[in-house]
């Protein structure tokens, strides 16, 4: 395989460097393509400049099958805007206030709603988060244990699933590795082959209900929820908790109703699962076209349904519920700029050689069933740094999936590697979106948050790190199975020693 050497690790490095110093993924994408296209022009940077826009972010824009990825994600966007603003979610959260009269139960209620909102990682805090504040004052639950439970069923949730914009977005960056390799695995085949090895969100989704049912909190989280069931404060001293003054408006004014969340996703599973049975889903693999295609109808059948719904209870104006579409639609433009750069970049790397001049220096050195393992802590490693799992995956993916298949490394365990780590990472900054947006639904404190969500994320990051050295040597998706019981168990022992250690004082 043909490299340029050293040079071609110039570009990604470049892209990661900006991306950790000034957490913005746009810019960094863009430096490193323009860069490498620079070195490939002889150092002229108006043949740079016309390359760049010509041979490839035009490429990317024209194919066909990044235009379909494109238009798909326009159409979940619009939805979710919709959705997010419907009021849907809040009052079906609402219609269970009544039947929660324990911690348990509350905690468990929270973490069900944000199973619900599973379309979108942001709206998850923003919705759930405010209709739960006093419920879990009532029962006497920390701000900090909503805040983590909010955190926990955003974005490890977003991404175990295919058929939202984190699905769609991953399986884009991953078709475009898999068409420059030749590798003939449909890219949702992928995505989902890759579901059972996503360790890190796995163990964290499921970390909920076993805290909750066990009742088996240890270190700031269980101090937090001392305090707040001794002494009543909902804060400690010092503490400056984050409002959602949005969330807290959306109360207001018209009541909306719970079949403006359950109706629209009725329709829209009816509508995709119809179409892909029609063409031979689940005894036939559906071309990723014939897929794209059959979500993008859902989403678009959904929204009318959602618009008439909305109309029907008076929720907005026919203008406003527009704008309300447009305003979605609109907040991909970001998503798919992060995209067409991700796609031109990896493009660029596979010109240079870049993954070919990796496996050369580590082929004979790195056994191969040790890459998932590292390819995991780099991504999370990068998510901590910038705060941003997408920006990850958009650097990741098209390093790791070349280098993972020419080190006859395990693929589909180091995509999972790659997605695992970013949402780790993500998970334990604090300058993370979603992180703050927790705080933020909880009505908490930031650092708070971060600090009683850090010894469960970092336990079950330890888990997750194990687990891909065993599935790097066995392949099987059953490691998830060890990774689920060394969770529940390692939570277990440490409450048992932090109650001993209490009882002794």
């Amino acid at each position: 395989m043909e490299n340029m050497g050293f040079v071609s690790l110039v570009p990604p490095l470049l892209s990661i460097a900006l991306a950790v110093t000034f957490r913005n993924v746009i810019i960094s994408l863009f430096v490193g393509l323009f860069t490498g296209i620079l070195i490939l022009t002889g150092g002229n940077p108006l043949e740079a400049t016309t390359s760049t826009i010509r041979d490839y972010l035009s490429p990317q824009l024209t194919d066909s099958y990044n235009a379909a990825v494109i238009v798909l994600l326009f159409f979940i966007g619009g939805f979710v805007s919709l959705v997010e603003h419907s009021g849907g979610g809040a009052a079906m959260a609402r219609r269970t206030v009544a039947y929660l009269n324990t911690k348990a139960k509350t905690q468990l209620a929270a973490w069900c709603g944000g199973l619900i909102i599973f379309f979108s990682d942001m709206g998850t805090p923003l919705i759930v988060g405010p209709v739960f504040e006093k419920i879990f004052d009532k029962v006497n639950a920390s701000r900090e244990k909503l805040a983590w439970i909010l955190d926990s069923t955003s974005s490890p949730v977003a991404i175990l699933i295919p058929f939202i914009g984190w699905g769609v977005y991953v399986m884009g960056l991953i078709g475009e590795e898999f068409d420059h390799l030749g590798i003939a695995t449909p890219e949702f085949s992928a995505f989902v082959q890759a579901i059972p090895f996503q360790f890190y969100a796995i163990l964290t989704v499921l970390a909920v209900p076993t805290v909750a049912i066990a009742r088996i909190d240890f270190g700031a989280m269980r101090r937090a929820d001392q305090r707040v069931k001794e002494t009543g404060q909902l804060y400690w001293p010092g503490s400056r908790p984050l409002r959602n003054v949005d969330a807290d408006q959306a109360h207001t004014g018209v009541e909306s109703h719970p079949s403006l969340i359950w109706l629209p996703l009725g329709v829209l599973f009816v509508t995709l699962f119809g179409l892909l049975i029609a063409a031979g889903f689940p005894f036939e693999t559906v071309p990723g076209s014939d897929f794209r295609v059959a979500l993008s109808t859902a989403y678009l059948f959904a929204s009318v349904v959602l618009i008439a719904m909305m109309l029907y209870f008076k929720v907005k104006r026919l203008e406003a519920i527009f704008d309300t579409y447009l305003a979605g639609l609109q907040k991909m433009v970001s998503v798919v700029l992060i995209l067409v750069l991700a796609w031109s970049l990896g493009s660029l790397l596979k010109e240079m050689g870049t993954a070919s001049y990796i496996v050369e220096l580590t082929k004979g050195t790195i056994p191969p069933f040790i890459v998932p393992t590292i390819i995991f802590l780099s991504a999370a490693g990068m998510s901590f740094a910038t705060g941003s799992s997408w920006g990850t995956f958009a650097i990741m993916l098209p390093l790791a999936i070349p280098m993972a298949a020419g080190l006859e490394a395990p693929v589909i365990v180091s995509i999972a590697a790659v997605l695992s780590g970013g949402i780790f990472g993500d998970h334990c900054s604090p300058i993370s979106d979603s992180t703050i947006l927790a705080s933020t639904g909880a009505g908490c404190d930031h650092i708070d948050h971060v600090k009683t969500q850090l010894p469960y994320a970092l336990i079950n990051g330890g888990i997750a790190l194990v687990s891909f050295i065993i599935a790097g040597i066995t392949q099987s998706s059953l490691t998830v199975l060890v990774s689920v019981v060394a969770m529940v168990a390692i939570f277990y022992l440490l409450a048992k020693l932090q109650s001993k250690k209490a009882l002794a004082y």
